[in-house]
């Protein structure tokens, strides 16, 4: 179980039984946090910060525990900020400021000021909040009462995102391939992007995935359909070619394990050794948490398995995608987003259906892959794009919605989507800011985490939603 550490300020000034106090109050503020939140991390009551020292421990133990994500911090009184300097040097992981007091309510009739100095956050917090700008120190800040839903829910999108970059800071992506020819807005700038992120994002030859998968048993490959026909509807004669994929995926689960790899890519340019593009196998492996993009495009890869990460707890779907279409009847414009084959099956609306019929591009057998129509509702569509000097996230605000007529003839999952705030303007949006074809779009997460997520990584962001006005393209 992942842990928040929680570290609570006061000092010595008002006498040890105002110390006690605080103590104990921090305790039970730690106890009701807990009950809201243990299925995501624990939080870990750290000892009251009196002292310099103090601190310095505190952010010691945050350094070397690496089942630590993330720290929040609260003034329980006044905590002179100079002796926050030395330990909040040493933080590199996120920062939760939670502006709040133990009391909601003020006793207006018994207030004095024992009771002032106990409970002067407000004091507190505001010298805290001043070392933290003055230092220079990425963070988020939740205030309201920590009792109150808006609260905890805030604290709780720290707490998945916390986990999220946790989880990103150890992420390896293995390419299988490079990036495809003469493509720009899918390349980047690996060494970059681990030192900023820490993906590791390392080329393996595609040969030793063959190798692997041509070791795997029939018995594997056996077990592996019995989990596809339990899944999904079996809509094909031809068995050899799905039995093909899933010879895949057991083969992709072998290295992807032996190398502790969270993400991969592939490329229809290199297939030297496979008999298809792989298609259920990558689909059924997103749907896992693995992320995946393809062509090469190692960013998206990362990313989805980052955001899918972020999701974990919540209900809705997260995954890859990429901007193919449209229906541009006027004022009713819509998007069609799919890709060849890879599309995960948490957005499938009914179960999917395994269909095995040819494929334009690859120069390979007819591959194996699942067929659906989506889930409809509200989400984000969410990119990233190496702009040379920085990377930038575009974050835009769309609605899934039913496809309004059959597509019987289109054998790959079938995503339909409406811009916000409009067509004109939200794709025109994506196009000024740069926004890659290939995406990560979510029912699950909104804007708000996408925003923290870029806070607390220091990453540029431009978000597209209702809010959106003409006139602000030509500032993108």
């Amino acid at each position: 179980m992942k842990k928040v550490y929680f570290i609570v300020g006061s000092q010595d000034l008002y006498g040890r039984e105002c110390l006690d106090t605080v103590a104990k109050d921090s305790e039970k503020m730690v106890k009701f946090l807990n009950e809201k939140l243990e299925y995501i991390a624990k939080l870990e009551l750290m000892p009251i910060v009196e002292t310099s020292e103090i601190c310095i421990e505190n952010f010691k133990k945050v350094i070397v525990d690496e089942d630590c994500i993330g720290v929040i911090t609260w003034m329980h009184t006044f905590s002179p900020a100079k002796m926050w300097i030395k330990g909040l040097s040493l933080l590199r992981k996120p920062l939760l400021h939670l502006h709040t007091q133990y009391n909601e309510k003020l006793p207006y009739e018994s207030i004095d000021m024992d009771f002032m100095n106990l409970n002067q956050s407000a004091h507190g917090d505001r010298e805290y909040g001043f070392i933290l700008a003055r230092m220079g120190i990425i963070h988020e800040v939740v205030a309201g009462y920590y009792k109150h839903e808006r609260v905890i829910s805030q604290i709780k999108r720290f707490i998945e995102v916390a986990n999220a970059i946790d989880f990103s800071r150890h992420l390896k992506v293995a390419s299988f391939g490079n990036n495809m020819r003469e493509v720009a807005v899918t390349d980047g700038d690996r060494v970059e992007s681990q030192i900023k992120y820490g993906w590791e994002c390392n080329y393996y030859a595609l040969g030793d995935l063959v190798d692997i998968i041509n070791h795997v048993s029939e018995v594997e490959t056996d077990k592996k359909m019995e989990e596809y026909l339990s899944k999904y509807t079996l809509k094909t004669d031809n068995i050899k070619a799905v039995r093909e994929q899933a010879r895949y995926e057991v083969g992709l689960d072998k290295f992807l394990d032996k190398n502790n790899i969270g993400a991969f890519t592939d490329t229809f340019q290199d297939l030297h050794g496979l008999k298809q593009l792989p298609g259920i196998s990558a689909q059924n492996l997103m749907a896992r948490g693995i992320g995946f993009a393809p062509e090469g495009d190692y960013k998206t890869s990362a990313f989805s398995a980052v955001l899918m990460k972020m999701a974990k707890h919540r209900s809705g779907a997260t995954g890859f995608i990429e901007d193919y279409t449209y229906d541009l009847t006027e004022n009713e414009e819509l998007e069609l987003a799919s890709h060849m084959l890879e599309v995960p099956p948490s957005f499938a609306a009914t179960k999917p259906e395994i269909q095995v019929l040819p494929l334009g591009i690859g120069g390979k057998e007819d591959p194996a892959r699942l067929v659906f129509d989506g889930v409809t509702g509200d989400g984000i569509q969410v990119t990233m794009v190496d702009m040379g000097d920085r990377f930038r996230i575009i974050c835009a605000d769309i609605e899934l919605v039913k496809q309004p007529y059959k597509m019987p003839k289109l054998p790959v999952a079938r995503i339909m989507y409406r811009h916000k705030p409009n067509f004109e303007i939200g794709t025109a949006a994506w196009c000024y800011a740069g926004g890659a074809h290939h995406s990560i779009v979510s029912t699950a997460l909104t804007r708000e985490d996408i925003a923290m997520f870029a806070r607390l990584t220091d990453s540029e962001l431009i978000t597209i939603g209702n809010d959106t006005r003409r006139e602000d393209l030509s500032h993108l």
